[in-house]
């Protein structure tokens, strides 16, 4: 299968503070997923950049 969504070491940073750090990340077709965590941790960033 093909991947839709592929990120590799992902960094990000907002005022020198570190929100993602080497993140990877592959979602193949037909895949479902869950990204969980506290508010604050990058989930809607993830969804942003990729």
């Amino acid at each position: 299968m093909n991947n839709l969504i592929e990120l590799e070491h992902v960094t990000k940073k907002y005022a020198n503070k570190g929100i993602l750090e080497e993140i990877s990340l592959s979602i193949k077709e037909g895949e479902c997923i869950g990204i969980l965590g506290n508010n604050g941790v990058g989930k809607r960033l993830i969804q942003l950049i990729s």
